[in-house]
């Protein structure tokens, strides 16, 4: 663990982590990761304190298994532990994590020892009599050498002989330091020289004192003895308790360390999948401090990079294998949670540093051959081999490489590779598990620009690296004549492709942006003409209401028999029919016609009939018959509801399934509980003839037996076993 964290560039990021954890621990969890994943998911939703720091405590707990006495500091270690889940469990009571904190029951008698101490893990001093009395008695004792130190310090014959005016702590003595000729005033021990000659003396008065106080002290400790021998007695009775406690602490520690250290850093978790697909969208490595976000698409089983020194190839690499250490462990990151897909790889291998050294007595090319033979003998891995060919032979180390390779891809593993030699790449080109990528040099400002174009084979650009550090470009024109213009005119062809591709991915983009914005406009303008639309309806509406208001008083006006009102009512009446007709007119509507897209109120929907004033429609698979006037033109086609997959079922194979069950000796009721078991286990593993051995004995067992076999749906015929397979002590099934 501590070599691939090393290799991956991780360590400060994992020391920053377990900053956050209350005790430390391996970053491995035991358990499903899905449910982790849901107790870190909910931790994030809900609001609760840090647990508090406690050590390891597996030696305690082998204490208590052996009937052993803790001390005090020690049974407080548990006690933090036991408090904190009280809070917990009055904190937190919704959701997967108030359901696991519910089952946990914690017994009376370890919630009393819990009172029995006060925060700064001390006895308190109302759990005995006995211990308050000599608390008190203590502190009365300590006032006294104060007081009397001072009153020392103030005494005027003794003031001559008083080096300073401290008290000085010599074995946790108070003493006080004199020169010689003190003894004529003050009566005391010496205890120590200073390194100026002068004397440490511990007055009498103090002495005295100290005796008292020590025997308090002892007192004081013999109470707490019988505290300790209680109190474990307690532990050891509830052993299995404070056992699974510890684990659930150790357990929600993992959760609330990586639930906070996201909260500080603003950082996501990703979930690793069930498969071994990796894309990464805007993925940045913690080691780098403004990295440049790395995305990338890792279907195929090999990613070959290729290109420029130093840009970014290596870091790419160790980007993707961190990606997936960090989802293995549940360990938040800084990337796009939505549009990335982590798989799950049992093994992260990093072949990447120089394995020679004068310690281990190996070649470079030996030390990689010896990494490489050890993924052989491993699956379900994602290596990262960065400069595969160093240390041999380029052309040699080209085709050896395509074979390993070629081998490794026929295994369940994903493996990512950096090389500055194009031959391997171009061997490697045409396999169909197989990604190119080449790291893009800026030509015209002469350095990487750290992007990757994928699908194409790299320049290394050798050359334009040593003048940029400093090569004199005389040397540098002499070895492109030593390359060779057949090789340089290579690599011209190269980077014609690669500026192809990019001026290519350019005009898409430039395209891609066009398409958007002419749908913009074109959703713009739907949107203008459904408004329109609107306000055309709205009036024509107002209009046939004041039509319908004006009738309504001519009819007025007809009752009163004022024939010059009714006639002027009428024209007015007819005044707006007139102008409800000519608001219609002025924006004619476009027939709706048979497979148009239109909209019904909310929904979306294609016209598969027309009649009359009434459309029929089809919305989401429903058909519906509906008034034309109420349909709108939709420019979009409705969108169609993918069908859901068909529910796959799974029935794992028993691991112990056997053709023979012994139930010698049972009674029928066990019998015929355990011969169900059995035959459904035969059932699965795909057996269709079992033996069962039952005895002969007084008849029941095998009744019992056959009376079952009889009402089995699987069972097709039984018959006693034949002699040399038990007799009428055993029954033949057949499935």
């Amino acid at each position: 663990m501590t070599s691939i964290i090393s290799k991956l560039d991780l360590q400060d990021f994992i020391a920053a982590y377990e900053q956050f954890l209350a005790r430390p621990k391996p970053l491995f969890m035991e358990g499903d990761a899905n449910i982790h994943f849901k107790f870190i998911q909910k931790l994030s939703q809900l609001e609760f304190k840090v647990p508090p720091e406690v050590p390891v405590l597996d030696t305690q707990l082998n204490y208590l298994k052996k009937q052993g006495r803790l001390r005090l500091y020690e049974i407080h270690s548990f006690v933090k532990i036991v408090q904190y889940f009280i809070y917990l469990k009055k904190r937190i009571a919704e959701g997967i994590v108030g359901e696991w904190l519910d089952k946990i029951v914690i017994p009376e008698e370890i919630v009393e020892v819990c009172s029995y101490f006060d925060e700064e893990g001390n006895l308190r001093d109302e759990i005995d009599e006995r211990f308050l009395s000599l608390n008190a008695s203590l502190r009365h004792t300590r006032e006294q050498i104060k007081e009397s130190m001072h009153r020392l310090l103030s005494t005027a014959r003794l003031t001559p002989y008083l080096v300073d005016r401290q008290i000085h702590y010599i074995s946790d003595t108070e003493t006080l330091m004199v020169r010689g000729g003190f003894n004529h005033f003050l009566k005391g021990t010496v205890v120590g020289r200073s390194s100026g000659g002068y004397f440490y003396v511990a007055p009498e008065a103090i002495t005295k004192l100290k005796k008292t106080q020590a025997a308090l002290r002892s007192q004081r400790d013999e109470i707490m003895l019988e505290y300790e021998k209680k109190i474990s007695s307690i532990f050891a009775k509830h052993l299995l308790f404070l056992q699974f406690i510890n684990k659930a602490f150790d357990r929600f520690d993992h959760y609330q360390a990586r639930h906070f250290f996201a909260k500080s850093r603003d950082l996501e978790f990703m979930r690793p999948a069930a498969d071994k697909k990796i894309v990464l969208q805007d993925f940045a490595h913690p080691a780098l401090h403004d990295p440049k976000p790395v995305s990338v698409d890792f279907s195929k089983k090999i990613l070959m990079l290729t290109g420029v020194n130093a840009g970014g190839k290596t870091m790419l690499l160790k980007s993707i294998l961190s990606a997936v250490f960090m989802a293995k462990y549940l360990l938040p990151m800084r990337i796009d949670i939505h549009k990335s897909h982590i798989g799950h790889f049992k093994e992260i291998a990093a072949i990447i540093d120089d394995p020679q050294s004068v310690k281990n007595d190996i070649s470079t090319f030996a030390g990689r051959m010896l990494e490489f033979s050890k993924l052989f003998g491993k699956d379900h891995f994602i290596a990262g081999v960065d400069e595969i060919e160093l240390g041999t032979d380029a052309d040699e180390a080209a085709s050896l490489f395509k074979v390993i390779l070629e081998k490794l891809v026929q295994k369940d593993t994903k493996i990512v590779v950096t090389t500055h030699h194009k031959r391997l790449a171009a061997m490697m080109a045409t396999h169909p598990e197989v990604t190119l990528a080449a790291a893009i040099y800026d030509e015209v400002h002469q350095r990487p620009t750290y992007d990757f174009l994928f699908g194409t084979i790299g320049k290394s650009y050798a050359f334009e690296t040593a003048l940029r550090y400093g090569i004199p470009p005389n040397l540098v024109a002499e070895a492109k004549k030593v390359y060779g213009e057949d090789k340089e005119k290579l690599g011209e062809l190269i980077q014609k492709n690669i500026d192809l591709e990019l001026q290519m991915r350019a005009r898409l983009a430039e395209l891609d942006r066009e398409i958007e914005k002419t749908r913009k406009l074109n959703e713009q303008l739907q949107n203008q003409k459904f408004e329109g639309d609107q306000a055309l309806r709205q009036r024509k509406s107002e209009m046939e209401r004041e039509y319908r208001e004006a009738i309504e008083e001519a009819k007025k006006a007809a009752k009163s028999q004022d024939s010059a009102q009714i006639h002027r009512m009428l024209n007015v009446a007819h005044q707006k029919q007139k102008a409800a007709r000519e608001v219609q007119t002025e924006q004619p509507v476009k027939p709706f016609k048979k497979g148009d897209f239109v909209k019904y109120q909310n929904k979306r929907g294609t016209i598969l009939s027309l009649k009359k004033e009434e459309a029929m429609i089809e919305c989401d698979g429903i058909r519906l018959r509906v008034p034309i006037r109420d349909l709108k033109r939709s420019g979009n086609p409705p969108k169609t509801k993918k069908p859901r997959p068909k529910a796959k079922i799974h029935v794992e194979r028993p691991a112990s399934a056997s053709v023979k069950l012994d139930l010698h000796g049972m009674r029928s009721e066990e019998a015929v509980e355990k011969l169900d078991a059995f035959l459904s286990d035969a059932l699965i593993t795909g057996y269709d003839e079992v033996l069962i051995y039952h005895g002969i004995g007084t008849g029941k067992l095998a009744y019992a037996v056959k009376e079952f076999l009889k009402r089995h749906p699987k069972v097709k015929t039984f018959s006693d076993a034949p002699a040399n397979m038990g007799g009428m002590g055993a029954t033949l099934v057949r499935l």
